[in-house]
């Protein structure tokens, strides 16, 4: 019976979340306000990001969000592993 370390999922999905949002940080250095609608708007078939994006983010705030993201990440990774390894002892 193979075994999943949910720590080990934990950290790549954790990592994974974080990656992600710093891409978007650099979509949003990068491209700009009107470039950052354009993108996510086609990223997200069509929905209109224009009255929600924000230039303004500090430093501060936006570290405080790679945190946030990495630990609910990490939380959702490990759950699965521990739900899987939970449904195989089951069987």
């Amino acid at each position: 019976m193979f075994q999943i370390n949910a720590k080990k999922l934990g950290f790549a999905f954790g990592l994974t979340g974080a990656l992600i949002y710093l891409g978007c940080m650099i979509v949003m250095i990068t491209a700009g306000k009107e470039g950052s609608i354009i993108f996510f708007n086609s990223l997200l078939h069509g929905l209109d990001t224009a009255t929600i994006i924000r230039m303004d983010v500090s430093l501060t705030e936006a570290l405080l969000g790679i945190v946030q993201t990495f630990i609910l990440w990490w939380l959702i990774g490990a759950c699965i592993g521990v739900f899987y390894n939970v449904q195989m002892k089951n069987k």
